[in-house]
């Protein structure tokens, strides 16, 4: 993917046609990302959801905010910066439940090809 915007666009259809996937995590993820490209988007994968899986801006209570620059967001996406070492590293950095944090990478899934 070339952007992130791209990424929460294709999840965001992705995520509709397969509502049971998206919502697995029963949780609100907050997603800060810096630099150029960046912005705010959270992903609301609440169970019972069908629509509307992603908003820009900030949500006011979310189960994990994950902070991450936009190159490093785009090297987790595009398979050349491990999640893990990222996070290891401190290129990634995650408040509130860490448990969610760890459901992070099948949610990502969902928008690869």
């Amino acid at each position: 993917m070339k952007s992130v915007a791209e990424f929460f666009e294709k999840f965001e259809k992705r995520a509709a046609e397969n509502t049971d996937a998206a919502t697995a995590p029963n949780a609100v993820y907050q997603f800060n990302i810096t630099g150029d490209g960046g912005g705010e988007w959270n992903l609301d994968l609440k169970k019972g959801k069908t629509s509307e899986f992603v908003s820009t801006g900030t949500h006011g209570s979310p189960g994990a905010t994950i902070t991450v620059s936009a190159e490093d967001w785009l090297g987790m996406i595009n398979g050349s910066l491990n999640p893990m070492q990222a996070f290891m590293s401190g290129k990634i950095k995650i408040e509130g439940d860490m448990t969610l944090a760890m459901s992070l990478q099948q949610v990502m899934n969902l928008a690869q090809d």
